[in-house]
């Protein structure tokens, strides 16, 4: 419900989204929008290089990125947090169309207004994650427990049959568990990085994102 938001400036990082009213745990608050492009297309550009310390582009699912650069709205400019009070949430589509996922940002703990909305991004990068990059995509959300970057782990693997996502340029990613099914449409709740298996079963992720993760982007 974008009335119950608006985005100004934050203390944590350039532009963040804030509560107007009270929003109750497990409340959906807002759609991540923009431009579906394919991984390849994004990859073949300048977006969300891994030098720049931002970016828009949220993994969809394997074949999918969300732009949030075209045709994005205020779900953008929620800021990373290693303690957030919200989760990216992916809908899939009930059909084969994956340009039909959907992805929400739904509050993990009731919120009081003027509370700024955070998420984890869980941001991947195909380059190791050296000193100076840590650096360029520092974490600023002051938690006790911050580990200092927006960067998630590395891992060499994923569980069998996933795929590990090994892009270019930076983008938050989600994590899914259970499976897609013809009736219903699954709901999946937080990470950002997106393995799928051969099946077209979602596996579990340890972690979370693709742009910064959570969805904003360092202005």
């Amino acid at each position: 419900m974008p009335s119950k938001i608006v985005a100004r400036r934050s203390p944590i990082h350039g532009t963040g989204v804030f509560a107007t009213q009270p929003i109750e745990k497990g409340e959906r608050i807002i759609e991540y929008k923009g431009r579906r492009r394919t991984h390849d297309d994004v990859d073949s550009g300048d977006e969300g290089s891994a030098e720049s310390g931002h970016t828009f582009l949220f993994t969809l699912n394997d074949e999918y990125v969300i732009d949030g650069n075209i045709d994005g709205g205020v779900a953008r400019w929620i800021n990373h947090s290693c303690s957030p009070n919200c989760e990216a949430v992916l809908i899939e589509h009930e059909g084969d169309d994956r340009r039909r996922d959907r992805v929400f940002i739904e509050a993990k703990r009731a919120m009081k207004a003027g509370a700024e909305l955070t998420y984890d991004y869980g941001i991947t990068l195909g380059e190791p994650h050296t000193p100076r990059l840590k650096k360029i995509w520092a974490c600023l959300c002051g938690a006790r427990n911050c580990t200092g970057t927006m960067l998630k782990p590395k891992r060499a693997t994923t569980k069998a049959g996933g795929k590990v996502v090994k892009k270019a340029g930076s983008r938050k990613t989600i994590r899914k568990t259970g499976a897609r099914k013809a009736a219903t449409k699954a709901v999946t709740k937080a990470g950002k990085d997106v393995t799928r298996k051969a099946t077209g079963k979602k596996t579990k992720a340890t972690g979370k994102k693709t742009s910064r993760t959570g969805t904003t982007a360092r202005r």
